[in-house]
């Protein structure tokens, strides 16, 4: 082996996950001004970009049309780029703050009668904020009063603002699926206070089967079904409070609260038996080390996730879409196994733990 996960942490939108930014009944005008913004996003143009977002307005494109069409639609594309190793970490930022601030240049008119009033927020450790503005941006458009907390609220900080407005539902957005555990604490503890929440983002499943699982209230797989939903009237009222363990009745054996709180462990000594293991690591320099411990930190968080959910699909899934960032940069896939292997040495006593390692591995068995 001659090289580990080097050059896979700085990506935020990493692993496969990130909110669907566009939808089936897409405005199909929209292509043409899409085209045009992702050139000015590719060239770092803030200006330019203002500009066609502007001229599509005035050429008659609806504001929800630009909004998850055109602005959707290229911040989709700029993710698939980065995977695809032909935009730098700097430039999908650059990209992704410009497409953050042109949405400003979509502001609705304030509605003659608001349809009600809604709280949307990414759960506490979810930083990617943009697909929770698209919700938002998205219901102001169709005449909601929105109050837009943005990205990792903290649940306690979330729920003391539900008890002074009182909305009519929380739509809580996150895209990695390592966020499921706080997800699970927010919907739980809104669900509390009585009311009612609507999830989204790729972490709760591509089909939303997390979100069944957490008792979430509704799930949307985009921001045209969540105000679809929205609309057609209100969300069950909560029955009452309940215990994690009355959604995820595996979590008595324990696994995932030993792994979770084991996870700086896990990491620091799999690295140190990597380097007895592989002695090519003592010629990485301080940067590919400091990348290496990050990796392996992302697999242990993933492995706690899939066993949070009792799901190996979350864990394989995550895997592949690794693997295939690492071959689109020239890393063999098969430079993920040796720490899987390791990994699995030290949770021998944790069989779903050890099950999950072996799904994993045998997903990425037909990868060079």
């Amino acid at each position: 082996m001659t090289t580990l996960l080097t050059g896979l942490s700085d990506e935020p939108n990493r692993h496969g996950v990130g909110a669907r930014l566009t939808s089936p009944h897409g405005d199909t005008k929209a292509a043409r001004w899409a085209d045009e913004l992702w050139s000015a996003v590719r060239a770092g143009d803030e200006y330019a970009a203002v500009d066609v977002v502007t001229e599509a307005l005035h050429a008659g494109l609806e504001p929800e049309a630009v909004l998850l069409d055109v602005i959707g639609a290229v911040q989709h594309r700029v993710g698939l780029e980065w995977a695809a190793n032909r935009m730098s970490v700097a430039e999908e930022h650059v990209a992704t703050a410009i497409n953050d601030r042109v949405i400003a240049t979509l502001s609705p008119h304030r509605p003659a009668a608001g349809r009600g009033r809604v709280t949307i927020a990414c759960v506490d450790q979810e930083w990617h904020s943009l697909p929770a503005r698209l919700v938002a941006e998205t219901l102001r458009l169709r005449g909601w009063e929105v109050d837009y907390l943005g990205a990792q609220v903290p649940t306690a900080h979330l729920i003391g603002h539900i008890h002074r407005t009182a909305p009519a539902a929380v739509c809580l957005s996150s895209s990695l699926p390592t966020r499921l555990p706080m997800a699970h604490t927010a919907i739980t503890a809104c669900q509390a206070a009585g009311t009612p929440v609507m999830v989204g983002g790729l972490a709760f499943g591509a089909d939303g089967r997390y979100a069944r699982l957490l008792g979430a209230d509704a799930w949307a797989p985009e921001a045209r079904a969540a105000a679809d939903e929205l609309a057609a009237g209100p969300l069950p009222r909560p029955s009452g409070a309940r215990q994690t363990t009355d959604d995820l009745p595996h979590l008595a054996d324990q696994e995932y609260t030993m792994v979770a709180q084991s996870c700086t462990r896990l990491v620091r000594d799999t690295f140190q038996l990597l380097e007895q293991d592989f002695p090519a690591m003592k010629d990485y320099g301080d940067e590919q080390r400091e990348r290496t411990a990050e990796d392996l930190a992302h697999i242990v968080d993933f492995l706690a996730a899939a066993l949070y959910v009792d799901s190996a699909v979350l864990f394989t899934d995550f895997l592949e879409w690794t693997a295939e960032v690492l071959t689109a940069r020239g890393v063999p896939a098969r430079s993920l196994a040796p720490g899987l292997d390791l990994l699995e040495e030290q949770l021998r006593d944790f069989p779903r733990a050890r099950n999950l390692i072996h799904a994993g591995r045998a997903a990425l068995g037909s990868r060079p």
